[in-house]
């Protein structure tokens, strides 16, 4: 069985699998925090796909105002937050953790509130408020809660080498962990000893004299020495380096450390796969064997497979690869890895959220507002079963047609698909070759050599990303240059 779908425990907590849904924000809340209809939806759809640990994006300890955003700040709220773990269990075999965050004051005028202005009662509320909310969410049923420490947000700003307090919350590393410390303690005294507790934070802030895995490394062993039961890694996303848009507040993901925080097709594959490998060395090389979470465009079965054998990670997140197909795991676990609704990486999702408009995505049917159940998808058919595309030869290049494929939603494009006869015959192996996006069924192929033979196929894909049968296959001789 693959390293993927093997169970692991994390304290109390047996995850199914080695699959994190790592917490996103989706802008489908009202401003009052509660728990609505499409939260609801949105979740237990995540839940249905199989993943094995879903972590349930960042939910504010207090009260202040920030838009649509989930809240864990008062016993109110928790009727919302029990039905909805409750719904999420019964629709999957996975765990369900809330991700519970602080953040300051920012405003349009581009003012924003800072660490440094914070007095020493305010940062005892702040421990408080996190004990709270962490009561509440065992309250509430679910399996575990994961503290916020990541991005441009509080515990992360007092973590960065940015942090210039001059008492003890400010300064050297052991000052700069002091108020994480202090939450996780107080955490844990609120849910006891028998609850699983993670903490998510940067292993790189990716700005200018920020923190790097030098840092990250040690960062994770007191936190792991502390009673974290994983940790969980990201990069970057910080207000140092945030592109500032007049009348509009600053948005950490704009600039360079926002680039790395949610790597764009612009990226390799794997982008922050360096953050997670040293800071599991790290905490191995102290004899610790916390769980390490690692993300950061990792959206094919063999790079998360490659991930768990070669020690760079105990668990694979993947949030924007989960929001365009949720039941990415079971596919996965059913080897139907070609039934994949694929990230691109645009990044849709990120300007979106960035916008404050619902998180969809992209690759879904228009109009949908979340990704369509398995069960009720239909992929892009052949008219005549496959058998119409040709090829021609015409001026030493080779020219495609095929038939239009159908489908419910409408074809978004093909995926043409070439091999080179070898000289001594035999199957050759058809690889991706290009994609004709749009209603168009031709495609010249120009990089093609004189005395060379072709074989070609092409297969239909549509809006959601399903793809269709693959045609039957055709073959060119393209003549030798005279």
């Amino acid at each position: 069985m693959s390293l993927l779908f093997e169970p692991l425990t994390l304290r109390a907590t047996t995850l199914p699998n080695r699959l994190v849904l790592p917490a996103m924000v989706t802008r489908l809340s009202g401003e009052d925090g509660h728990v609505n209809d499409d939260i609801r939806e949105r979740y237990v759809r995540f839940a249905r796909g199989g993943v094995g640990l879903a972590v349930v994006e960042a939910m504010a300890v207090h009260g202040s105002k920030s838009g649509p955003l989930l809240r864990i700040s008062s016993d109110e709220l928790k009727p919302g937050l029990t039905d909805l773990a409750a719904r999420m269990h019964d629709a999957g075999p996975g765990k369900v953790a809330p991700q519970i965050i602080h953040f300051l004051k920012i405003s349009r005028s581009g003012w924003r509130q800072t660490i440094d202005m914070l007095s020493l009662d305010e940062i005892d509320a702040i421990v408080e408020a996190y004990g709270a909310a962490a009561r509440r969410a065992r309250e509430c049923g679910f399996d575990a809660v994961e503290l916020h420490m990541a991005h441009a947000y509080t515990l992360s700003s007092f973590l960065s080498r940015m942090n210039a307090r001059k008492d003890d919350y400010g300064g050297s590393l052991e000052n700069r962990l002091r108020l994480p410390i202090r939450v996780l303690h107080r955490v844990r005294a609120e849910v006891g000893a028998d609850f699983t507790v993670g903490v998510r934070f940067v292993g790189d802030e990716c700005i200018r004299n920020g923190y790097t895995t030098v840092d990250a490394g040690p960062i994770a062993v007191r936190l792991a020495q502390e009673g974290a039961d994983w940790i969980s890694l990201s990069a970057g996303g910080k207000f140092e380096d945030a592109r500032r848009i007049e009348g509009e507040p600053l948005y950490p993901y704009t600039g360079y450390s926002g680039d790395r925080c949610m790597p764009s097709h612009a990226y390799p594959d794997g982008a922050n796969l360096y953050i997670p490998e040293a800071v599991r060395a790290a905490l191995r090389a102290r004899g610790l064997s916390t769980p390490v979470v690692a993300a950061g465009k990792l959206g094919t079965v063999e790079l998360a497979e490659r991930v768990l054998e070669r020690g760079q990670g105990d668990l694979v997140g993947m949030a924007r690869a989960l929001l365009a197909d949720p039941d990415l795991p079971r596919k996965w676990r059913e080897g139907r890895e070609d039934r994949v609704v694929r990230c691109v990486y645009g990044n849709v999702c990120k300007a979106l959220d960035e916008n404050f408009k619902r998180v969809d995505c992209t690759l879904w049917p228009k109009k949908l507002g979340q990704a369509p159940m398995s069960d009720d998808v239909i992929a892009p058919a052949w008219p005549d079963g496959g058998a119409g595309l040709s090829a021609d030869v015409r001026r030493g290049n080779v020219l495609l047609r095929w038939a239009a494929a159908t489908d419910n939603e409408a074809v978004y494009g093909y995926q043409v698909f070439r091999a080179e006869e070898p000289p001594a015959g035999g199957a050759p192996l058809l690889t991706h070759h290009a994609s004709v996006r749009g209603v168009s069924t031709r495609y010249e192929d120009t990089r093609v050599m004189g005395g060379a033979t072709y074989r070609y196929a092409v297969r239909p894909y549509d809006l959601a990303g399903n793809r269709g049968p693959m045609s039957e296959p055709v073959t060119a001789s393209v003549p030798s240059a005279s």
